[in-house]
């Protein structure tokens, strides 16, 4: 897993120094899907949605991990 991890890094750092924010793993690529086109406030909404959704993730699994040191996992719906 750690070499997956640090070959990941190294893969997506921005080498070149072309990218808009952080985070911005496209590198120069031309692979775009429109991003370049959109206003600067949609894309700050966009980004805005997409943090709210991981902090969301995160807290799911926690969520799981609580529950699963608690000992009552197959309480939870769906376990």
């Amino acid at each position: 897993m750690g070499f997956t991890w640090s070959a990941m890094e190294m893969i997506n750092r921005d080498a070149f120094g072309l990218s808009e924010f952080p985070g911005d793993f496209r590198n120069g690529s031309k692979l775009d899907f429109g991003w370049d086109s959109q206003s600067d406030a949609w894309k700050r909404n966009k980004r805005s949605i997409e943090l709210n959704n991981g902090r969301a993730a995160q807290m799911g699994i926690l969520g799981i991990m609580v529950h699963e040191n608690m000992g009552n996992l197959q309480d939870l719906p769906g376990f």
